[in-house]
């Protein structure tokens, strides 16, 4: 099977399973900001914005160093049951040992920083008490959120990622339950935190059975292998604790100084657009391993080949994003979390704009990691988390959640084109445009019944609009006949 069905295979598979789950994460938020409304869903918010800090502060780029680092030929792919390590060469590892000093390590450091979360809680006099209390229930959630991070990489590695797709939504459908009881009993927030608790263990668990059919995990702390786990990802740590602060930092910045409504409607958009941003990272986790293989190889073709198609294919399905949320933006964010969310759609049309630009900023970043270059994106991610933050302090008071939207745009621009210009200089390969141009051409000729046809039902609307998007993208020849056979096509 060519490298292209692979890829495409494990991605329609997940999509299927992404499709389902993410259906359950809409209709999940859609009982939530109507049952809670405003002030409880921006409660809700701040509660997991704040943990996300703590998350994304402990990461360490572990997650993504681990597929890079698995993917590499000196890591022996067997069981370590099959092989002893005393066996193997010098510089060779097995997987399972790989696997299992990562996960121990995040294990030991997501405890340590999740612990500390409630405490400083506590000392920050403008969140409630039902915050405080809220953020302590919730970090167990956010503790196995850590673990199956990093246990995803080995399904990435070997492309079976319809594994976890089952085990998201085993979890799903366990969230979804609770929170409908929730509603039911008319219990308080903190019963929509216990089921998120519920939701991530069920997951953990589906997944780590799962992995072992590729992997054995134990907990093991290796010194000589956490040291070379932590020299490698050092770069990428601080990345993501610069990074923290113009990603998060709009919605914490919001939650101390706008009322916790205001943080609700930016919350409730913000929810979207993380299921958005879904499809793009599961996409490009399952380019990453072979974007390394090909740098290692020094196999610049194939690499030049997979990181164009990388790209045309976040393309199309960006583009049209955009141009669509300008329309509807409105309607989906009403239909989603309901009447009194109105002021969220306006949100969306600034926030879908630096969603497009994750899409391709996200496939640069990776290729970062792919060319081991993640030292020279080290100063991109200071100036942007410098910008970001000064900018939010200016314009969050001042313009609440536009002016955070807006400030978000800037500091994704900022990073997507660092990324980029250092891929360039260091592969000197830039993907062609020509596929951007005709999606473009393409999504402002769907616009027309967008524009025209605004009051019919929104469902047969995006149908509508889908069919003459890539009905025309198909005939300006943005994609062939071929790549869809060679993506469609099981035999080998």
């Amino acid at each position: 099977m060519s490298l292209t069905r692979r890829i495409a295979h494990n991605t329609i598979i997940q999509v299927a399973g992404k499709a389902i789950s993410i259906a359950l994460g809409l209709a999940t938020i859609a009982m939530m900001t109507r049952y809670l409304g405003k002030v409880g869903f921006g409660q809700y918010t701040t509660i997991t914005a704040f943990l996300q800090v703590f998350t994304i502060f402990v990461d360490m780029g572990l997650a993504l160093m681990m597929v890079q680092m698995i993917s590499k030929p000196n890591v022996v792919a067997s069981p370590e049951g099959e092989i002893r390590e005393s066996r193997l060469p010098n510089g060779v590892i097995t997987e399972s040992k790989l696997v299992s000093n990562f996960i121990s390590l995040r294990f030991i450091s997501i405890l340590i920083f999740l612990a500390l979360a409630p405490l400083i809680a506590i000392f920050i006099p403008s969140y409630s008490q039902v915050i405080k209390i809220g953020i302590a229930i919730t970090a167990v959630s956010f503790f196995f959120g850590a673990l199956i991070q990093v246990l995803m990489g080995v399904f990435q590695k070997h492309l079976h990622m319809e594994r976890v797709a089952i085990a998201e939504l085993v979890g799903r459908l366990f969230l979804v339950g609770f929170t409908v009881l929730a509603i039911f009993m008319q219990w308080s927030l903190y019963a929509f935190l216990g089921a998120m608790i519920l939701g991530g263990a069920i997951n953990f668990l589906c997944l780590f059975y799962f992995s072992r059919r590729f992997v054995k995990i134990r907990f093991q702390i290796d010194l000589a292998v956490w040291k070379s786990i932590l020299k490698q990802c050092w770069p990428i740590a601080l990345s993501i604790a610069f990074n923290l602060v113009y990603f998060k930092a709009d919605t914490i910045i919001l939650s101390l100084t706008r009322s916790q409504a205001e943080v609700g409607i930016y919350g409730a958009t913000y929810r979207v657009l993380e299921i958005a941003i879904v499809f793009p990272i599961m996409f490009i986790n399952l380019v990453l391993p072979f974007l390394t293989r090909s740098w290692a190889n020094k196999n610049l073709d194939k690499f030049k080949n997979i990181l164009q198609k990388s790209f045309d294919f976040l393309v199309i399905a960006a583009v049209p994003m955009v141009i669509a949320a300008l329309f509807l933006g409105t309607r989906v964010m009403t239909l989603v979390a309901g009447q009194q969310f109105e002021a969220s759609g306006l949100v969306l049309k600034f926030l879908i704009i630096a969603t497009a630009i994750i899409f391709i900023g996200n496939l640069f970043g990776h290729i970062i990691v792919a060319i081991d270059k993640q030292k020279q994106m080290l100063k991109y991610y200071i100036l942007t988390a410098i910008i970001g933050l000064i900018g939010y302090l200016i314009l969050i008071p001042k313009y609440s959640y536009f002016g955070a939207a807006g400030m978000t745009i800037v500091a994704e621009v900022i990073i997507a084109l660092a990324a980029f210009l250092i891929v360039w200089r260091t592969t000197k390969v830039a993907p062609k445009f020509m596929i951007f141009w005709k999606s473009l051409l393409a999504s402002l000729i769907m616009a027309v019944p967008l524009y025209f046809l605004r009051g019919w039902n929104l469902f047969l609307l995006i149908a509508i609009s889908g069919i003459i998007y890539f009905t025309t993208l198909y005939s300006i020849k943005g994609f062939s006949k071929e790549m869809i056979k060679e993506v469609v096509k099981l035999k080998s």
